[in-house]
């Protein structure tokens, strides 16, 4: 576990890391039973399992994650239907950001060489999305990516690169528009 959360290579199949995934999965199968629960009662599931719900953060279910923990929300920030974050390491969603529904966002990585690929050794790399962010629905984050503060990013966009603050980046790759 602590290799993974280094961002160094691991294998997924240690018994700690399924461990910590089979919890992930009990939460959410509780998290996404809350479907029709008051907001109070979905806020006090995702305090459980987050490593960070800033004030007025909303995850709507259903949601998916690897582990939950590594994830963290700012005040206000808003995740739509079904998205899902792997979480291998750390996930920062700023203040005010809007995600919208299906978005995926990865930390999960693996190794480029074959034969180490072949070993079933993989690692993280986190992905940092800043305040008053705007991703449109269905758009997917790749490992290692950083947003700037006052992003947007098109409904779609396929995200392989490093967004500025105030940019716009649409299309697959995403671009800065």
């Amino acid at each position: 576990m602590q290799k993974m959360l280094a961002g160094e290579l691991y294998h997924a199949g240690d018994a700690e890391i399924q461990a910590a995934q089979e919890a992930a999965f009990a939460w959410m199968a509780r998290y996404n039973g809350a479907i029709g629960a008051p907001q109070a009662t979905r806020d006090a599931l995702l305090r459980e399992r987050l490593g960070a719900l800033g004030e007025g953060a909303v995850i709507r279910p259903p949601f998916h994650c690897d582990y939950g923990f590594n994830i963290r929300l700012g005040a206000g920030a808003f995740l739509n239907f079904n998205c899902v974050i792997l979480d291998v390491v750390e996930v920062s969603i700023g203040e005010r950001t809007q995600i919208g529904p299906a978005v995926q966002i990865y930390t999960a990585d693996h190794p480029r060489d074959p034969a180490t690929r072949a070993t079933g050794y993989e690692f993280g790399r986190p992905v940092i999305i800043g305040r008053n962010v705007w991703i449109g629905g269905g758009a997917i984050i790749l490992p290692g990516i950083t947003i700037g503060d006052d992003a947007v990013i098109g409904a779609g966009a396929v995200v392989t690169r490093d967004v500025p603050a105030g940019a716009t980046a649409l299309g697959n790759p995403a671009r800065v528009r």
